[in-house]
Formats: C-alpha cells, sequence, structure tokens
C-alpha cells in the first residue's frame, strides 16, 4: 500500500514537479499551500499546473489548527514551504522569520505534541546556509572565509584572499562539514529550519532528513517574482526586451541543479534508510559562472540583447559555492542525470510559452534594495 504524503508548498515551483513524480509513483499526495500572491499572483485555487490527482488545502504553516489536520492522516511530511528571497529577508525580517522558522516550530510541535501516524520529515534547507564555500590556499590548507573587505570590493578585487599570507584563494567543493556563516535573514531561517528538525527528530526518534539545495532551476518558477532564482529573473529580464544585469565581474560561481534532479533526492530520502538523521548537499558539484549562465540564456531567448555587467556589489553576497555531493553519492546512490545544457533547454521551452505573460520586476526590486541601504 503506498504511502499518504504531505507537501507543504507542494503547489510551487519545487513542489508541483515533486507532485507529478509521485503521483506517478502511485503516492496518495495532499499539497499543502497558501498561494502567496508575490509567487502566483492574484489566484483564488490552486494553479492549472498542479496535478489534479492529489488533494489540495490551501492554508498556512502559521495556523495551527489547520496545519494539524492537514498533517495527522499521512505518513510522510516534505516540508518545502518557506518565504524565499535573501535580499528581501533582510528588511522584511518578521516576515522571513514567521514563515520559515515559526512555521517550522508548528510543524514539529504537532509532531510532538499530538496524535498522527507521521513516520518520515523531510525538511528543504539551503545552500545558502553555508555563507561563502571552501576554499583553499596553496600555501596554508584550508580556509572558510566570511565577509571580503569593503576596501577591495571597492578596488574591484572580487576574490578572497588568504588572512595569513594574503594569496589569492582557490574556490573548492563545499561539504557538509563546512561550519554554518549565514550572511542573510533568509540563509539563518533556512538555517532554524534545518537544525529545529534535525533535533526534535533525534530528541523524539522521528526519521528526518534536511536536504541542502543548491541553485535550483526549471519549469514553474516564479517569473515575475524578483526574488527567486537567477536563472528564473534573466529569463524574465529577457522575455521584456532587458538586459540581465550581473553584479561584480560575473565571474562567481554557483552550483545549478535541475528541479528534476531535486526530486530524484527528495525520493531518495523519503526510501533509503541510510537518510534517517542526516544532511545532504544536492548539486552538481559543477561551478557555472553567473555570467556564462547569463550568456547561455540571452543565445537561447533574445540574441539580440547581452547581459549587463555593473561592476558593482551587493552587501553580504558570496562569491563562490559548489557542491560536494560524496556523502549524498555514497549513502543515498543519488546521481544528478540533467546537464546544464539539457536542463537550459528544457526550460527555455518552457519559458518561451511565457512570453507576453511575465511582468520584468527586477528594478523595482533593485530600487527597493537602495531605499533600503542594500545596494
Amino acid at each position: 500500500m503506498s504511502k499518504n504524503i504531505l507537501i507543504t508548498g507542494g503547489a510551487g515551483f519545487i513542489g508541483s514537479h515533486l507532485v507529478d513524480t509521485l503521483v506517478e509513483k502511485d503516492y496518495e499526495i495532499i499539497v499543502y499551500d497558501n498561494l502567496e500572491e508575490r509567487v502566483f499572483g492574484k489566484i483564488d485555487s490552486a494553479p492549472n499546473y498542479l496535478n489534479n490527482n492529489i488533494t489540495f488545502i490551501r492554508g498556512n504553516v502559521l495556523d495551527y489548527d489547520s496545519f494539524y489536520s492537514a498533517i495527522k492522516e499521512v505518513e510522510v511530511v516534505i516540508h518545502l514551504a518557506a518565504a524565499v528571497g535573501v535580499g528581501q529577508s533582510m528588511y522584511q525580517i518578521s516576515n522571513y522569520i514567521n514563515n520559515n522558522t515559526m512555521g517550522t516550530a508548528n510543524l514539529l510541535d504537532i509532531l510532538v505534541n499530538k496524535e498522527h501516524n507521521v513516520e518520515k520529515l523531510i525538511v528543504a534547507s539551503s545552500m545558502s546556509i553555508y555563507g561563502e564555500g571552501k576554499y583553499e590556499c596553496d600555501s596554508c590548507g584550508v580556509k572558510y572565509p566570511q565577509f571580503r573587505k569593503d576596501d577591495n570590493l571597492k578596488k574591484g578585487k572580487w576574490e578572497h584572499y588568504c588572512t595569513d599570507c594574503n594569496k589569492e584563494l582557490k574556490p573548492i567543493p563545499t561539504d557538509e562539514e563546512k561550519p554554518l556563516d549565514s550572511t542573510s535573514i533568509y540563509a539563518m531561517s533556512k538555517k532554524h529550519q534545518e537544525k529545529m528538525s534535525l533535533l526534535i527528530g533525534k530528541t523524539y526518534g522521528i526519521n528526518t532528513t534536511a536536504l541542502r539545495f543548491f541553485n535550483v532551476y526549471g519549469s514553474r518558477q516564479a517569473l515575475s517574482n524578483p526574488y527567486t532564482g537567477v536563472c528564473a529573473i534573466f529569463s524574465s529580464n529577457l522575455l521584456n526586451g532587458n538586459s540581465p544585469i550581473i553584479f561584480e565581474d560575473g565571474l562567481q560561481t554557483r552550483d545549478f541543479i535541475s528541479v528534476k534532479d531535486i526530486c530524484n533526492s527528495i525520493i531518495l530520502s523519503m526510501k533509503m534508510k541510510s537518510a534517517e538523521g542526516e544532511v545532504f548537499n544536492v548539486g552538481t558539484g559543477i561551478a557555472t559562472t553567473i555570467k556564462n549562465l547569463a550568456e547561455l540564456l540571452c543565445e537561447k531567448i533574445n540574441p539580440n540583447i547581452s547581459p549587463k555587467i555593473l561592476h558593482t556589489y551587493r552587501p553580504g553576497d558570496i562569491r563562490h559555492c559548489i557542491a560536494d555531493i560524496s556523502k549524498i553519492r555514497s549513502k543515498l546512490e543519488f546521481q544528478p542525470e540533467v546537464s546544464l545544457n539539457n536542463g537550459i533547454e528544457q526550460l527555455i521551452q518552457w519559458v518561451k510559452l511565457q512570453r507576453g505573460k511575465v511582468k520584468d520586476k527586477s528594478r523595482e526590486a533593485l530600487e527597493e534594495l537602495k531605499t533600503k541601504g542594500l545596494l
């Protein structure tokens, strides 16, 4: 008999793809989502793309009684619900802490204090909790740098330098043992979600897994939300005839992973006993510069436009963070299957269907950041 699964935030980008995958495997799915206007626009019911073969509940993780009603009959909870956006989190502090930290607190309080059938909890964490990634100095070994010096940034010296010998540091894959040094309220709230869930899981014997997603991309990511992933933001720019805006020199690197591979990591975490009580990076282990990503999207969506590199910086931005995925490979036999080129091709097919439906709000977001002293 298939398990009953509750997916919080299940109407969104990652959640809806996960729903499709799990429905194909004959699981019974309940989606619990508040249909946040910034993500979905003004809608009164589940988005059209959400699979019809599920139970949909419009509800908020901050509504304890409604949340409990959704949880009490299921065996697995996959907790994806969260307010997203690094920059905005730095001035909407209560909003992010309430939705991410307190929403997760409600979930854990229910699992500890109420009658339920939950056997497994999977919580979506984030690579943002690391802050900067892991680095190496040729002379001094492994380093975990924090904020870059303002004096260097003002001179266009974007890289990190060894605090012992002042040599330029080389980024290397970041493993799960790297100290957590969050540089935004969003990142801190994701750390809260992860740490609280693992602590309560260990204390009360609840089978819990935390997955640190790196930079996820794919169809259904909210193109009109200027605080979402960079692939969606750049796509929105290009659909509206605008240049993608890049800070620094564009050579900062990230690890981009397809939503299809993210779904696979969640299913493996649900099925395999070796996931219990563990935290895993979920990425590809491949570094891609923001400049290269923007150029690829320009070529595919609007080849008459080029990226605009500002050579300015935002306080708190990280330079490099790429996943070391040796742990999830070893323990869960996870292997990313979608290359960036293939994944971007799939994304572009969907993006082109959104032409004329999307408003580019990224310039408004930049002005808002300037007003708040964050740019």
